[in-house]
Parts: C-alpha cells; structure tokens; sequence
C-alpha cells in the first residue's frame, strides 16, 4: 500500500488519465488531491509555465474533474482563499456535498496567524481537515521584476509556530521550501530556497514536532527531498524520531522521494507509517 498525499490535477500537464497511469506505474494506491485558491495579484507568473496558462492557481473543479474518473483512487482536497467572508462557508459546503476530507493547500501571501485564517483552521479541527500549509520565504530568484521580484507565501515559521499553539485541535502539514529549510539550525533559510550542507542539529522542525502533537510534515516535492539528502544519518534518525508524523508525498511525478527511502533501508514499520499508515490514520482518527 502507498498513499501519495500530496498533489495536484493538470500539475505539469497530468491530467486524470497521465495521472492514472503514473499511479499504476509506481505502485500508488491512493493519491490526496490538492486545489490551490488566491488572489490573482498573489500568483507568481512562474507558474505559467507548469499550470495551465488560462487558469489562476488550481480550481477545486479541476481537482472534482480528476477523481470524478476514478472516486476510489483519490482523498479530496479544497481549501478556500481564508480571507474570504464566506471561506468558511465554502469549505464547509465543500466537504457536505463534494465529500472533501483535506483542507489543502493553503498558499498564500498571508501570516499563517491571520485571524481570518484562524478562524478557518478553528472549524478545520472541528470537521477533523488536515491543512497542508505552504512556507516560502521572500527571497529574490531574479525571476522578473513584475509585479514583485519575490513571492513569499505564509510569511515565517514563527507565524506557522503561532498558529499551530492557538489550534491545538487542529492538524497542520508542514510543506514547501520554507518549511524543510528549518530542518537545520542555521541561517540559510533566509536566503536560499534549498539549503545545503550537513543538518545542524536542533533546528526548528524538530523543536515544533517535538512541542506540538498536532503537527506532521510531508516529504513531497524538491524540498522535501533535498533537506533530507543534506544529511543521510541525520534524517534517518529523524525519520525514525518523528515515524508517527511523516507523510510520503510526491508533488509531482517521479519516483525520486520512494527510491531515497527505500535506499534509507528503513526499518519496515517506520516505512510504512510514513508511505501510507499516518496517511490513513489521519483521516480515520485525526488526532484521537
């Protein structure tokens, strides 16, 4: 059994039959689907390059449309723009007529204690959503001067640490560049998306999921990746610390992320807590 929990329709082209196959193709038994809802002054012009250049972020339409095809292949995943009036009510209706079991993502240009979006994640707990946050720093990528010449989203691992504290019923999936740059107690978060170099011991990661129950952190994409591979017998240990709380994703479509953890050799009930067991139990008992 493998649970990818975390990705996206149309994400790099893949459409729900490209999507289909790539999950037969590595063995995916389940895969949680993620819209992506913000402002269109919030959209870095980037993405236009792996999203369809028509669109703003990722519908939740799009993500209907994908597990319309197969219901039984893929967790829902919606979460509205939180300063909306009616967010709540959206995400509400979301998940009464659409079944939705995934408030994610949330990647916006927004502090994570937002009260607006406190007050989204306060009714999150209460319908037991897990939230998959996105953290990225402003940093300048020299990726053009319009209208910015950085995209931050989130704000800081301060403002995700403060709002984790102020919702202890609420489940919060660490993700994205931001986030896995704390793996490491050093500096480098501030001015490289992907930091390099072996882990320093006691970085922020560890302090939050060591003082909070009702954070996990997903392994997906780049980020993910790349802070694990800075430090092979660090991140061993720390998978294997923190083995009820880690979640396999991909977000996107290689097999990069299960080739690292099976060449970690793992031992076999940390593996299959983080490839689908936490996964489940998430969504059967959130934090029960």
């Amino acid at each position: 059994m493998i649970i990818d929990a975390h990705n996206h329709p149309n994400w790099h082209g893949f459409n729900a039959e490209k999507i289909l196959r790539n999950m037969d193709a590595q063995n995916i038994d389940q895969m949680w689907l993620f819209s992506w809802e913000l402002p269109e002054n919030e959209y870095s012009p980037h993405y236009h390059a792996v999203l369809p250049p028509d669109g703003l972020g990722i519908p939740f339409k799009d993500v209907l449309g994908v597990a319309n095809i197969a219901p039984d292949r893929f967790v829902l995943g919606y979460m509205p723009y939180p300063k909306r009036p009616d967010a709540v009510d959206r995400l509400k209706a979301a998940v009464e007529i659409h079944g939705v079991k995934v408030a994610s993502e949330l990647k916006v240009r927004l502090l994570f204690d937002d009260p607006d979006a406190l007050r989204l994640y306060t009714y999150c707990g209460q319908a037991k959503l897990p939230i998959t946050i996105h953290l990225d720093y402003p940093i300048d990528h020299g990726k053009g001067a319009y209208p910015r010449p950085n995209w931050w989203y989130g704000g800081s691992i301060e403002s995700l640490d403060r709002a984790v504290e102020q919702c202890p019923d609420t489940v919060f999936i660490g993700h994205a560049p931001g986030f896995w740059a704390h793996l490491s107690l050093d500096e480098q978060f501030s001015k490289v998306s992907y930091p390099e170099g072996p882990v320093v011991p006691g970085g922020k990661i560890t302090t939050m999921l060591r003082k909070f129950p009702n954070l996990f952190a997903d392994l997906s994409a780049g980020s993910g990746l790349r802070a694990l591979k800075r430090d092979v017998k660090f991140s061993r240990n720390f998978l294997t610390e923190f083995q009820d709380r880690m979640l396999f994703g991909r977000d996107c479509f290689d097999s990069s992320l299960m080739d690292f953890l099976v060449g970690l050799s793992l031992d076999s009930e940390v593996f299959e807590k983080i490839t689908f067991k936490n996964a489940q139990r998430l969504l059967k008992s959130y934090l029960d």
